[in-house]
């Protein structure tokens, strides 16, 4: 069933001269949640309402699909064509970050100014998965989140050798390296096991890079369809320590 989103609020939000949709909702500190496909579903909009009961301020752009609309083939489809054709996202090239990911920075450096607190949490998923590591660069992003983080697609022309890619550009993975170590940061990751999308390969090379920051988790997979963790393939146990983990970071005091 559609979900409307009457619960948010919306607003245009113009950054780096390009506008996008951006729905709001809580208050706190800020979290960004980056839809995974084909879009803002609706357990991706309940996995943003959890956030925001959470005691922070949920802030999840549009960035692909229809707002609202479950999965279906034909809104993956929809949504892919869509990625494809834009230049803000990049599938398949390797040791880069996607141009999206600029404007995500300045909506949590934005979103920290309006919302205060320590810092700003960060959940991407799917496509989004790695956006989460990448927003990393911008100093206010302090707990970062990447669900089954697909980017580059191991379906590409390079297949095997996109698997231990994270996404990131040598000298934004430097960056995320030093903050790590200098402000005591951690960075959460979850997949499933069977998942072709989300490959070992990658969990490895973040362990490789973050050593014990990276505190990564693999469920078993049921079924060659598990993939989204956090929504339609929900692990429970993910979805309790993604809120903790922004309890802990966002409200130290408490």
């Amino acid at each position: 069933m559609p979900d409307t989103l009457a619960d948010f609020e919306r607003a245009k939000v113009t950054l780096h001269g390009t506008t996008k949709l951006v729905y709001r909702k809580g208050t706190g500190p800020a979290v960004i949640v980056m839809s995974e496909m084909p879009g803002i579903t609706p357990k991706v909009a309940d996995f943003a309402r959890a956030v925001a009961n959470n005691g922070c301020t949920v802030v999840m752009p549009h960035l692909f699909g229809r707002d609202g609309v479950p999965p279906s083939s034909g809104a993956y489809l929809r949504a892919i064509a869509q990625v494809c054709i834009s230049r803000e996202f990049t599938l398949f090239a390797r040791g880069e970050s996607n141009p999206v990911t600029g404007w995500l920075r300045e909506l949590a450096r934005t979103e920290h100014e309006r919302c205060g607190g320590p810092g700003v949490g960060a959940v991407g998923m799917c496509l989004t998965g790695g956006f989460a590591l990448a927003l990393m660069v911008e100093p206010s992003v302090i707990a970062p989140v990447l669900s089954q983080p697909s980017l580059p697609s191991r379906l590409g022309p390079f297949l095997a050798r996109n698997e231990s890619d994270l996404g990131v550009s040598d000298a934004d993975l430097a960056t995320v390296k030093r903050r790590m170590v200098d402000e005591d940061i951690c960075m959460l990751g979850y997949r499933y096991s069977d998942d072709p999308l989300s490959p070992a390969a990658r969990f490895e090379r973040l362990t490789q890079e973050f050593g014990d920051r990276f505190i990564g988790t693999t469920f078993p997979s049921a079924s060659k369809k598990d993939h989204s963790v956090l929504t339609e393939h929900l692990q429970q146990q993910a979805f309790d320590e993604v809120l903790a983990f922004f309890r802990t970071r966002l409200h130290p005091a408490s």
